[in-house]
């Protein structure tokens, strides 16, 4: 499979506090780090593919505010194809407030602002991004009617589809029967399912019942571990990489990312995976969501030390 990647989705600015450990309700926690970083799941999937050597365009909507043009030069850098990122009048631009503490866990709460001013309109006026696409990758920090657009029109297009179900939200299966493949953390898991996602079995039983409503592949994430694979015949853990954690709020949209360019490179799904896994293991030894994202070279060389 050649081509491009074509992300649709959000883009925020990152307001981040590093602390020791993350406040209790009414307790505020002092000496803080603070770092202004640029954000946005669907941001971070397109900078995150980019690195890894994929041709990438991005559909966006940013704010008529300071931080839209900044957005847009961010992504610039990285050769990203912005020309449909639309700059909408009289909002702001998504912003995202992170509290990560020393072992990296985090609390994230995000004010979508030109987010939710993409609409299907857009989407058809970025019709020729997804055109070119191999992959198209979506996520739910857009409105849900643009989400199901999107999903439409990639499927419409022959283009394998993935939708990366974070923030967790329902879906219909019209939908879910319209993907490529369909990425998932053990939270999104369970709140698809309704089943718990904790053992090896319970983990196979939950990727076989989101597999049975419709996608071709299932990744369920499961952190240090790896991620788990379900497709038609097969299903199983491909396991992750060792690191110490600094930060782990992009690892997901860095895994998703990765793992769009490796299947347009043609890997074979598993090594897909497994290069998608190495990626999101370096993602989380950095502080930040697109700062974090690796190079090609860097994701190459941690795969060398992978067992054979």
């Amino acid at each position: 499979m050649a081509g491009r990647v074509a992300v649709v989705g959000s883009s925020n600015i990152d307001l981040i506090m590093k602390m020791e450990r993350l406040p209790r309700p009414g307790e505020t926690v002092a000496e803080a780090e603070f770092s202004q970083v640029f954000g946005g799941k669907g941001a971070n999937q397109a900078v995150a593919a980019a690195r890894a050597g994929g041709d990438v365009a991005f559909v966006s909507c940013v704010g008529d505010d300071t931080y839209g043009g900044q957005v847009t030069d961010n992504l610039k850098a990285d050769g990203i194809d912005t020309r449909h990122v639309f700059r909408e009048e009289g909002v702001a631009s998504g912003t995202a407030l992170i509290m990560v503490d020393a072992g990296g866990e985090n609390c994230i709460s995000v004010a979508p602002g030109a987010n939710y001013r993409l609409t299907p309109a857009h989407v058809d006026q970025a019709r020729g991004a997804l055109e070119e696409a191999a992959v198209v990758v979506a996520q739910c920090e857009i409105l849900p009617e643009t989400l199901e657009h999107v999903i439409n029109l990639g499927a419409s297009l022959g283009k394998l589809v993935m939708l990366n179900l974070a923030p967790a939200r329902p879906i219909g299966d019209a939908s879910l029967a319209r993907l490529g493949a369909l990425a998932v953390n053990e939270t999104e898991a369970e709140f698809l399912t309704g089943r718990p996602v904790k053992t090896d079995a319970e983990i196979e039983a939950a990727a076989g019942a989101l597999l049975a409503r419709g996608p071709k592949i299932v990744i369920l994430t499961l952190g240090a571990r790896g991620a788990w694979v379900a497709v038609e015949g097969h299903q199983g853990l491909v396991g992750g990489f060792e690191v110490d954690p600094v930060d782990t709020t992009a690892a997901g949209d860095v895994h998703c990312g990765a793992l769009a360019v490796a299947l347009v490179e043609g890997q074979a799904l598993l090594e897909a995976v497994a290069f998608a896994n190495a990626a999101a293991a370096l993602s989380v030894t950095k502080l930040g969501a697109q700062p974090s994202a690796p190079g090609r070279a860097e994701i190459d060389a941690l795969l060398g030390l992978r067992p054979s």
